[in-house]
């Protein structure tokens, strides 16, 4: 059983399916995402003419991904409001981390699959999409579609909260669903923070609960930035 300053264990693995221009999944505890990237050569209409290049993504979480089976959204003919909520916070999060101009008018689509979840979905989507989006941009350098590096910096993400009046580091599903507080900390790999999600679910917090829960992700990401090197140096 990991402590409360500690991450689960977290495997992030390249080239898992041959098709996508990148394609990484992240096994994250029992959490396992499947994080995608494809390339193609338009944009949104309010960039058509510009110049300027965009990242997208889309979340789901397969039926058979928890115990309970979940009906796929296409059933209700609508998005899910969590999913859609998830995925654009993915697509905010991966876009700081791209240089738009340098990318060119085309759009980089990052699909994030929840094959098994256990808590910090969205945070394996983030990290692992990252490496999704250097892979397929490695393969446009190469191929010499664009002629500069679009990526300025790494982005990754990770949970944080208050359990039985402790801080406490990576919740899994039974610990988010029982913590008192609840936060999600998004952040580059400079050390600025992208997005901060975060809520009393049981009982309010100070800003000591808060300087604590944020030392903490700190400390998670500096992990999470490694591990994605890591998983870039491998061939």
């Amino acid at each position: 059983m990991k402590k409360s300053n500690q991450l689960r264990k977290v495997e992030i693995i390249r080239n898992f399916t041959k098709t996508p221009a990148g394609s990484v999944l992240v096994k994250w505890g029992n959490t396992w995402v499947l994080c995608t990237a494809s390339v193609s050569e338009k944009v949104p209409p309010f960039l058509k003419d510009s110049g300027r290049g965009w990242v997208t993504a889309e979340y789901a979480m397969l039926p058979a991904c928890t115990p309970e089976r979940k009906d796929r959204d296409i059933k209700k003919l609508k998005l899910d409001a969590r999913a859609a909520e998830i995925q654009r916070l993915i697509g905010r999060a991966l876009r700081v981390a791209v240089d738009m101009t340098k990318l060119g008018e085309r759009q980089i689509t990052i699909d994030c699959d929840v094959l098994q979840a256990d808590g910090g979905t969205r945070c394996a989507s983030i990290t692992g999409g990252m490496v999704a989006l250097r892979d397929a941009v490695a393969k446009l350098l190469k191929k010499k579609v664009i002629a500069e590096n679009p990526i300025v910096q790494n982005v990754a993400a990770v949970s944080v909260g208050i359990c039985d009046g402790t801080p406490t580091l990576d919740l899994d599903y039974i610990h988010d669903s029982t913590a008192e507080v609840d936060l999600n900390v998004v952040m580059t790999d400079r050390g600025r923070f992208v997005e901060l999600q975060g809520c009393a679910e049981h009982k309010a917090f100070g800003d000591k609960d808060l300087a604590a829960m944020i030392g903490l992700a700190k400390k998670g990401l500096r992990k999470l930035f490694e591990l994605q090197e890591k998983a870039m140096r491998k061939k």
